[in-house]
């Protein structure tokens, strides 16, 4: 059973590896790169500003420990416990790993922290911003996917690591979100 799992994640992440061409290459680099979305994150401050002004620095406190919790459970403890290696560095799979500008990141790759953090982020406006921001909350979902997908399409994570990924920042998120509303938004509304 876990054989088989493990030769369907391998053949996905060939399978999406190997759709390379030169236009997909740039976008999905620059996708997984964190400091293109530097302006994005302070766009989305601004929405988190103003939604609810009163309550700003606590929920970028929150936004920040969902972010670096998310960040240290993946790659320092998880990663180190199950040091399963990125395809780009696994001897079997190497060799037929399509690689952007020779990158491949570090030796282990489950879970994806690139996953676990973007879906973080996600998880957490989700279940704190107001209703009138569900145009912008469908977008974050859709970004959380392909910031995540392109980990895939790099060779730098297996489709598993991905999800795993994902599954542990929506987690993360969610319930950081809930203390937020219980210890922050809950106090102001009695």
């Amino acid at each position: 059973m876990i054989e088989s799992l493990k030769n369907l994640d391998a053949s996905l992440l060939l399978f999406f590896n190997h759709l390379n061409n030169p236009v997909l290459d740039f976008i999905f680099y620059w996708i997984s790169d964190k400091w293109i979305w530097i302006p994005f994150y302070a766009y989305l401050a601004f929405k988190v500003y103003k939604n609810d002004p009163r309550h700003f620095l606590p929920a970028m406190v929150f936004i920040a420990a969902a972010v670096a919790m998310s960040d240290q459970i993946s790659s320092t403890i998880i990663k180190n416990y199950t040091m399963r290696l990125r395809p780009c560095h696994d001897p079997s799979l190497a060799s037929q790993v399509h690689l952007v500008k020779d990158y491949c990141g570090g030796q282990y790759g489950f879970v994806s922290s690139h996953a676990a953090n973007v879906f973080a982020l996600t998880s957490f406006l989700a279940s704190t911003l107001t209703s009138n921001t569900k145009l912008l909350l469908k977008y974050l979902w859709i970004w959380a996917i392909v910031v995540s997908f392109s980990r895939i399409y790099l060779g730098a994570h297996f489709p598993g690591d991905v999800l795993f990924g994902a599954l542990l920042g929506i987690f993360i998120g969610a319930m950081l979100g809930k203390t937020y509303q219980k210890l922050i938004l809950k106090p102001v509304n009695k």
